[in-house]
């Protein structure tokens, strides 16, 4: 349902049961899903493709051109999954060979967070406002991030980070459990980070112990192989004498 005050244009391809609230405006090449609401003021431009059952929320800008340097007009798109809510007057940019950004599924990334390029945030991550990703950073799934953060280095999956320089806080023993996870499951996370994060070992000795004392399991081997192939390294031991650069 378009309303006479929205602005689309002929060549976008809106599914059924799209609301379109007065004052927004859709640019062709946008592709928008069955049953997503797009909220008065919201500007949908050029590459966007928009799944179903989103919420786009007031002032939010999607599809603009990326704030990349090396951008040169080329084609590139904006895709945004099913289900997603996208709150008031967010900015998504559309993507440049090497400089996108992956967002995983039911991740939540509070008020005023900022993403720079080639950023990997795995999914049902939650990031806490005013939160700033440095490039090339890599977040792990069920992990959750204190607000104000700076993260400037790989942050694993299961856990909670927080303080200043960011460092390792725990397990997200509550997001796990609102998941399904169960105590077992959350015991052997706990028991793997013990290694990695509060026994004096450096990451590779701490793999190791891990692998010959603690069965195999997908979280196991989610944990590990996310380590084994951090790049920037990942966040510290609260307790570490070793400060982030």
């Amino acid at each position: 349902m378009n309303q006479p005050l929205a602005y689309v244009h002929p060549q976008a391809k809106i599914a059924e049961n799209v609301v379109i609230e007065p004052f927004a405006v859709i640019h062709k090449d946008v592709e928008i899903g069955e049953g997503t609401w797009i909220g008065s003021h919201v500007t949908i431009m050029e590459g966007a493709r928009i799944g179903k059952n989103c919420r786009i929320f007031p002032g939010a800008v999607i599809s603009a051109v990326p704030q990349d340097l090396k951008f040169k007009g080329e084609e590139t798109k904006t895709i945004i999954g099913d289900n997603t809510t996208i709150r008031e007057c967010v900015t998504v940019n559309r993507g440049t060979v090497a400089h996108d950004c992956i967002i995983g599924n039911n991740v939540i990334l509070a008020n005023s967070v900022q993403l720079a390029g080639h950023i990997s945030i795995g999914d049902f991550a939650n990031i806490g406002g005013m939160s700033a990703v440095q490039q090339f950073v890599k977040i792990g799934k069920h992990t959750y991030i204190g607000g104000c953060s700076q993260i400037r280095k790989d942050v694993p999956p299961f856990i909670k980070a927080a303080r200043e320089p960011l460092s390792y806080a725990g397990i997200n023993s509550v997001g796990l459990r609102r998941r399904g996870y169960t105590n077992e499951q959350i015991a052997e996370i706990q028991e793997i980070y013990r290694y990695i994060y509060l026994k004096g070992y450096n990451n590779s000795d701490a793999i190791t112990q891990v692998e010959l004392e603690i069965p195999a399991t997908t979280e196991r081997d989610e944990i590990l192989n996310f380590i084994s192939n951090s790049e920037r390294g990942i966040i510290k031991s609260p307790f570490s004498k070793t400060v982030e650069e």
